[in-house]
């Protein structure tokens, strides 16, 4: 293995117990390597440090696999790492659906795995992690049979445009025998139907699972407006709470068909209504109509995926809370929440704060929430906590 060492006073983050050496950490690089391969890191005086791969395409230069200097990455080492992602999971979540593997928080850099009932979708970011894929896969397939659990298929989602950094190319498409790619699934009481193929990143955002359910015991005889609804997630949440009435509301005419077919899977659709609009567009026409709910759930994409961009994304948050927040009636309640890495806890509550000034409106927390267990949080590796969600009641200054 071709040696990597640090520049002295570098690794600050690895050291920490984070997962990344970045380029501009790295002092020198002795012995051949091909992007992608593994590499030994030693700190600026030699110190072991442990076993990553390489990729000189990326700033982040290498994902470490182990911080054990003798450890050998091989089968079996993979073996391990898959059965602890299980072992965590069958103690933490409901395995029918659930996100299986979750790159540098279960020490797979890279590699993101969700189950949905028998079929499990891949997506692949890194290039030394995508050798090792095929083995990982087979892995979750053979330890899950093991415990009960068979997989019908796998389906590759390795389309995100992240990959073209690593000097890789987008791909999708099924790994191994071909099957229908709209999958039943079935979360807290709510049947869904999860377009693996063509729906957003893996097909369905497990992380809002507890968040999901958190919000139905506030609907009962309820209006509900759904902002960002995506395929209905929270919009069903609501119904099958008991709504009386919810609005769901998307910007993706593909995301709302979806949507209503989801509600009549759940025979929802009496109650559960969506449009297809833009939100920022549609809450101001609302306000100027009068119109008032029970419960506003704003559930938006990443305003923000950089740090460069983080400016325009306190704008962009600021802006949809203050909005909802005034389509909330006297002692209603507003759900919240923010999906960026970049938008921190601070800055995010902060955000809000200014939201309610601007609505003339005053928040009492209920609860503050972060992302389901599948998705562990690695603390020192904070790249792994990016979902804030927030539970308000909304009072008029009285």
């Amino acid at each position: 293995m071709a040696v990597v060492r640090l520049k002295k006073g570098e690794g600050r983050m690895l050291k920490a117990g984070g997962a990344w050496i970045y380029d501009n950490e790295i002092d020198t690089i002795t012995g051949t390597f091909e992007n992608g391969d593994l590499v030994t890191v030693e700190d600026f005086d030699g110190y072991g440090m442990g076993t990553g791969f390489i990729n000189q395409n990326s700033k982040i230069r290498v994902r470490m696999m182990t911080r054990k200097k003798d450890q050998s990455v091989d089968e079996a080492f993979l073996a391990m790492r898959v059965k602890d992602c299980i072992d965590y999971r069958m103690h933490t979540i409901d395995m029918r659906s659930c996100r299986l593997i979750f790159g540098e928080a279960d020490f797979l850099p890279g590699i993101v795995i969700d189950k949905f009932e028998d079929i499990l979708v891949v997506q692949s970011l890194a290039l030394g992690i995508d050798r090792m894929k095929m083995t990982i896969i087979e892995q979750c397939k053979k330890q899950l049979k093991e415990l009960g659990m068979p997989i019908r298929g796998v389906y590759e989602r390795s389309d995100a445009k992240v990959r073209t950094q690593e000097g890789m190319e987008r791909v999708k498409g099924f790994i191994g025998e071909p099957f229908d790619t709209k999958v039943l699934i079935e979360e807290n009481g709510v049947k869904y139907i999860v377009d693996v193929e063509e729906g957003q990143k893996t097909g369905f955002f497990l992380d809002q699972k507890n968040n999901r359910a958190a919000i139905q015991k506030l609907c009962k005889n309820a209006a509900v407006l759904d902002c960002f609804t995506h395929t209905g997630s929270f919009a069903l949440n609501a119904g099958i709470a008991g709504a009386r009435l919810v609005l769901g509301v998307d910007a993706s005419e593909l995301a709302v068909e979806q949507a209503r077919e989801n509600a009549k899977l759940n025979h929802l659709e009496d109650r559960v209504q969506f449009q297809c609009a833009d939100v920022f567009d549609l809450l101001p026409k609302l306000e100027k109509q009068g119109e008032h709910f029970d419960v506003v759930i704003l559930d938006p994409p990443a305003f923000t995926k950089s740090r460069n961009s983080v400016k325009n994304a306190v704008k962009g948050y600021r802006e949809i809370n203050m909005r909802g927040l005034k389509l909330v009636k006297d002692g209603g309640y507003l759900a919240t929440c923010s999906c960026s890495h970049f938008m921190t806890p601070d800055l995010f509550a902060k955000t809000i704060q200014e939201a309610a000034k601007a609505a003339k409106k005053r928040l009492r927390q209920v609860e503050y929430r972060t992302q389901a267990a599948d998705h562990p949080i690695l603390w020192a590796a904070d790249e792994s906590y990016y979902l804030k969600f927030y539970i308000f009641q909304v009072c008029e200054e009285k």
